[in-house]
C-alpha cells in the first residue's frame, strides 16, 4: 500500500514538474536583451576583438633583447705543427650588445596599440548597436504577430457567432439559403486569417530564438511586452545631440584620427637612428684579461622611412574625411528615423481617437440592422471587412511605430524611445 501510494506521488509530481516546463513565463524585453548578451556567439566572438587588441598592447612596448656572442679563437687542430696552440694561448671573448631606442618608440607604439583597443571597444559597441536593433526587431515582429493572431481569433469567433444566429434564423424562415451559403463561404478567409497568423508568430519566434542561440520548442517560447504608442516625441534636435555623444561608430572614427596622428608620430621616431651599444670582455694571452667598450651607430644617407611618414600623413586626412562621412551619418539617420516615426504617430492617432471605435459601431450597427431586416447581406459583409480591416491597420500601425523607434534608437545609438 505505501509502495503504490509513493509511486502514485511520484508521477503526480513528474507530471506537475513537466506542466511548469511547458507552461514558463512570458520573456519581457529586459530578459530577451540580457539573455542576447549572454548567449549570442556573434557578440561573443566580437568580444575577443577586444582582448586580442590588448593583448597587442603587451607586444607593443617590449623592450629589445640583449644579443650575446662567445667566441674562442686561435686554435691549432694539428697537434705538433709549426704554431700549436696549447690552452693558455686561446683568445675567449664574450661580446654583449643592446639596441636603445630613442625618440620614445617603445612609449608610442604602446600609446597606438592602446588607442586601437579604443577603437576596438567602439566597433564592439556598435556591433552590439547593430544586433540589439535586429533583436529589438524580432522581438517587435513577435509581439505585432500575437496582436495579429489575437485579432484573427477574435474575428473568427465573431463570424461563428453571426453564423450561428444566422443558421437559426434560415431555419426559422427568415433568410435565404444562398444568404446562408454565402456567409459561410466567407468564412474560409478569416479561417485563411488565423492561419497565416500562426504562421507569423511562429516564423518571428524562430528568429528570435536563433538571435537567443536557444534550442528551446517554439511552443514553449513566448514573450510579452506593451504593444501601444506614445503620442509625445522630444525634438529633433535633441535625438542629434543624443546620437553625437553615443553613437559609437562616430567615436570609433574620432578615435581612429587621434591614432593615425599618433602612427604618424611613431614613424617620424622609427625615421630616427638608434646606437648599439655594446661590452665586452675577453682573455688574450700577451694580456691577461681585458675588456671593452662600443657603440655602434647606423649612418643615415639614405632615409628608409620617408615613405612611411607619408603614409601616415595621408592616413591622417584620410581618417578625418571618414570622421566627416560618419558624422553627416548620424545625422541623415537620426532625421530620417525620426521623420519616419513621426509620420506613424500622425497616421496612428486618428485611429485611435476615433476609426477604432467606429468600425466597431458601423458593424455593430449593419450586423443589427441585418437581423431585423433593415440591411441586406452586402452592407453587412463590407461593413464587416472594413472593420477587419480598419483593426489590422491599426494592429499594423502601431508595429511600425515600435519598428521605427528601434530604428530611431539604432540611430541614436541607445535606447530612448522604449
Amino acid at each position: 500500500m505505501r509502495k503504490s501510494l509513493w509511486c502514485s506521488y511520484t508521477v503526480l509530481l513528474l507530471l506537475s514538474c513537466t506542466g511548469v516546463a511547458q507552461t514558463s513565463l512570458p520573456m519581457t524585453w529586459e530578459q530577451v536583451r540580457q539573455r542576447f548578451e549572454q548567449n549570442n556567439p556573434t557578440l561573443l566572438a566580437g568580444k575577443l576583438n577586444i582582448d586580442e587588441s590588448k593583448a597587442q598592447e603587451i607586444t607593443a612596448y617590449l623592450r629589445p633583447n640583449p644579443s650575446a656572442t662567445f667566441s674562442v679563437d686561435q686554435i691549432n687542430p694539428f697537434a705538433g705543427g709549426p704554431i700549436h696552440s696549447t690552452g693558455g694561448d686561446l683568445l675567449t671573448t664574450a661580446f654583449f650588445t643592446y639596441l636603445h631606442e630613442r625618440q620614445h618608440k617603445r612609449e608610442l607604439r604602446l600609446e597606438s596599440a592602446q588607442k586601437g583597443t579604443q577603437i576596438a571597444v567602439s566597433t564592439q559597441a556598435d556591433l552590439e548597436r547593430t544586433l540589439i536593433f535586429a533583436l529589438r526587431s524580432a522581438f517587435v515582429s513577435t509581439l505585432q504577430a500575437k496582436a495579429v493572431l489575437q485579432l484573427a481569433k477574435d474575428n473568427l469567433a465573431y463570424y461563428d457567432h453571426v453564423l450561428d444566429i444566422s443558421s437559426k434564423r434560415f431555419k426559422a424562415g427568415d433568410i435565404a439559403q444562398i444568404d446562408l451559403d454565402r456567409l459561410e463561404l466567407v468564412r474560409v478567409q478569416y479561417e485563411s486569417d488565423l492561419q497565416t497568423a500562426e504562421v507569423n508568430l511562429r516564423t518571428s519566434k524562430i528568429t528570435l530564438l536563433t538571435l537567443l542561440n536557444d534550442r528551446a520548442p517554439v511552443e514553449q517560447f513566448d514573450v510579452s511586452g506593451p504593444f501601444d504608442f506614445s503620442e509625445q516625441l522630444p525634438s529633433r534636435d535633441e535625438f542629434r545631440k543624443i546620437a553625437l555623444d553615443n553613437r559609437p561608430d562616430l567615436r570609433a572614427a574620432i578615435q581612429s584620427v587621434d591614432k593615425a596622428e599618433t602612427d604618424h608620430k611613431l614613424a617620424v621616431a622609427n625615421g630616427s637612428t638608434d646606437p648599439t651599444l655594446g661590452f665586452d670582455v675577453g682573455r688574450n694571452p700577451p694580456i691577461d684579461q681585458y675588456i671593452g667598450f662600443s657603440v655602434g651607430i647606423p649612418l643615415r644617407i639614405f632615409d628608409r622611412n620617408q615613405g612611411e611618414k607619408l603614409r601616415t600623413q595621408l592616413d591622417i586626412t584620410r581618417n578625418e574625411r571618414l570622421r566627416d562621412a560618419a558624422e553627416a551619418l548620424v545625422f541623415s539617420d537620426v532625421d530620417s528615423g525620426y521623420a519616419t516615426l513621426d509620420s506613424t504617430v500622425i497616421l496612428l492617432k486618428p485611429y485611435k481617437a476615433k476609426y477604432l471605435q467606429q468600425s466597431v459601431r458601423v458593424r455593430d450597427t449593419i450586423f443589427f440592422s441585418y437581423q431585423h431586416g433593415g440591411a441586406s447581406l452586402l452592407d453587412f459583409l463590407n461593413a464587416e471587412s472594413d472593420y477587419r480591416a480598419v483593426q489590422l491597420n491599426y494592429v499594423n500601425l502601431v508595429g511600425s511605430y515600435l519598428t521605427a523607434a528601434a530604428q530611431l534608437n539604432l540611430a541614436v545609438g541607445r535606447e530612448v524611445i522604449q
